[in-house]
């Protein structure tokens, strides 16, 4: 991930580069173009520094030749180093050393340096027929460098001519350099700063209009996307994990207060249905003992039956049990129903499931079978049939409870799914517990929706499902 810290380093060093790139060409160029113009400045003196050592060469060898002592002839030898290192200077210039005149030029001075030394040899041999010829050679020689060196020097102030008129154009080029220069910087900078603030500013606007959001109760808005891959990209992805588990929190906060507001209702219908129960629970143990000591067993074992029936009911109602604990004592409610209706009433259990320790919630199968009872068979005069079928389907434990009573229609069964209405119609003997808590519980224990099917037509029967996962994250 880069940093707002890192982009502004890679920024500043791409403009330092930029700079220092124009920088260093614009001394190039004019480091190029200095030297031009120094070399031909160095020639122009060359030039005429030789057609000065050249004229006074010649006049040290004739005052030599008029008068021949040692101090001329050391005039003339100091002169004569001067015009070779001249010479020489001249001939390091590639340049010059391309060109065919400057050859020519140079031949000229090697004439006027051998001329003079020969002259000066028949000085010393004092051979006045040679030294004069050679003293009008050497005159000659001279004379033709001097006009040699002017028609050079023409041609130098020729090309000074076309460097001036170079340099005049580059000057000019210079100039709308350095204001295209100035104007694309400050386009730049301008652009840079608008596009750099634009990408701060505008993840920061979209962080704040969510947190007004928030502050203002909006939990569950539009998550804030933020196309960058700095500190901004990891503040929105912490705020929108945050306004995530704010929302999952406050969620989790109304389930609790549903529960426990359907734990009130569920307990305070157990209190209006219940008169001492614990008198009664202790009555008819007593009697269930007298009646076995008399041999009454089938008067006993009904007693037993509606005593766990009431022991149950008197069970802790926020704790849940196993699904097998909720089978027995539906069982010893059918025995009772059975007791009661004889053969109106047949029920029966088909049990196929291998997870009948999985923990429901107290009373969710029980109001069901009561239910079937009181709306689907209890008004049918030739009574019915109950059956109680649990089997494994993928990772779901189904439990159906079956009749062939009365049955509903869809106006019904959708009534009864809807647990955003006020529907209680549908109350069981015992329990006092309608469809639309024991939906709800059964919701909220195993935190999903689908918890229950309902399959019913008129004069048909009814099949109520419970669909119960085996594994899911309940919040305690």
């Amino acid at each position: 991930m880069k940093t707002i810290r890192g982009k502004l380093i890679i920024y500043f060093f791409v403009f330092v580069v930029l700079f220092n790139v124009v920088s260093i060409s614009i001394y190039v160029s004019s480091k190029q173009l200095t030297g031009e113009y120094h070399a031909s400045f160095e020639r122009f003196v060359t030039l005429n520094s030789i057609s000065q050592i050249s004229n006074k060469l010649y006049q040290n060898v004739k005052t030599y030749v008029m008068e021949p002592s040692e101090e001329n002839l050391d005039a003339y030898y100091t002169s004569l180093n001067q015009l070779e290192e001249e010479e020489n200077q001249l001939m390091s210039s590639r340049t010059f050393e391309e060109s065919m005149q400057i050859k020519n030029y140079t031949n000229l001075i090697d004439s006027l340096i051998h001329e003079s030394e020969i002259t000066v040899g028949f000085v010393l041999r004092d051979d006045i027929e040679r030294y004069t010829a050679h003293l009008k050679e050497t005159q000659s020689a001279a004379t033709y460098i001097q006009e040699t060196t002017l028609h050079l020097i023409d041609l130098e102030l020729n090309e000074y001519q076309v460097l001036y008129e170079d340099l005049q154009e580059r000057n000019s080029s210079f100039q709308w350099f350095i204001f295209f220069l100035f104007s694309t910087t400050v386009m730049l900078a301008i652009g840079f700063s608008l596009w750099f603030s634009y990408g701060i500013t505008k993840p920061i606007q979209a962080l704040s209009k969510a947190a007004k959001q928030v502050s203002s109760g909006q939990i569950s808005g539009e998550p804030v996307v933020i196309d960058s891959n700095d500190e901004l990209k990891l503040l929105g992805d912490s705020f929108n994990q945050m306004r995530t588990n704010i929302h999952e929190l406050i969620e989790e906060i109304k389930q609790k207060s549903e529960q426990e507001k359907l734990m009130k209702e569920l307990e305070l219908k157990h209190l209006q249905n219940q008169i001492n129960p614990h008198f009664l629970f202790n009555t008819l143990n007593t009697i269930s003992k007298l009646a076995y000591l008399e041999n009454a067993k089938s008067t006993s074992n009904l007693i037993d039956s509606v005593a766990t029936l009431l022991r149950y009911s008197l069970g802790d109602l926020k704790k849940s049990i196993s699904l097998k604990d909720e089978l027995q004592v539906i069982e010893e409610y059918l025995s009772i129903q059975k007791t009661r209706f004889l053969e109106r009433i047949q029920y029966k259990m088909d049990i196929q499931s291998e997870h009948l320790d999985i923990p429901i919630p107290r009373l969710t199968i029980q109001p069901i079978v009561e239910n079937a009872f009181i709306h689907g068979i209890e008004a049918k005069e030739d009574g019915g049939k109950i059956l109680i079928r649990i089997y494994d389907q993928d990772e779901y434990t189904m439990v159906e409870i079956e009749d062939d009573g009365i049955g509903m229609d869809e106006k019904t069964i959708l009534r009864l799914l809807d647990t955003t209405a006020d529907s209680e119609e549908h109350i069981g003997h015992s329990t006092g517990i309608g469809m639309t808590n024991v939906i709800r519980r059964l919701q909220l224990f195993y935190q999903t929706e689908h918890v229950l099917e309902i399959d019913s037509e008129v004069d048909r029967g009814t099949i109520i499902r419970l669909v119960l996962p085996n594994q899911w994250k309940r919040t305690e």
